[in-house]
């Protein structure tokens, strides 16, 4: 029996620590998938602007400053996340934003729907746009 409930907890464990690092690389890709950039430059950002969202997505450098803020709900990152940029951009641009790089839809709602599936869907999100921004770069 004590087998069994050490198994048991061992595999609760890893679990959780895979479940953890799933949504720690959809927090990376939410801060790689994006040319801020261009996003900076398509919406006519401030250097204040520009600043907050590079200061934001510099904001957890590595897994352990991440998972030491969303250990307890790792899922948070995306609420937290999205609203700051929301509070940045002011929702006029924040709005843009999401029309050009979530193709309308609330982030949030994005993630959230893919969470563990990413990998299926790679091209969920914005690459879309990024081609299209390369060729009107090229004409």
């Amino acid at each position: 029996m004590k087998k069994i409930l050490i198994a048991l907890l061992l595999t609760g464990t890893f679990g959780l620590s895979f479940a953890q690092s799933d949504y720690y690389n959809d927090y990376r890709r939410s801060i790689t998938d994006v040319n801020w950039q261009s996003v900076a430059a398509d919406l006519l950002l401030s250097v204040s602007q520009t600043n907050q969202l590079n200061s934001l997505n510099d904001r957890y450098r590595d897994y352990d400053s991440w998972n030491r803020a969303y250990v307890s709900q790792p899922d948070r990152w995306r609420e937290d996340r999205y609203y700051e940029i929301e509070r940045i951009l002011g929702r006029e641009k924040y709005t843009k934003f999401k029309k050009n790089y979530y193709k309308g839809q609330n982030p949030v709602a994005v993630y959230n729907r893919n969470k563990n599936n990413y990998k299926k869907n790679k091209g969920y999100k914005n690459k879309e746009y990024k081609m299209n921004k390369k060729k009107e770069h090229h004409h």
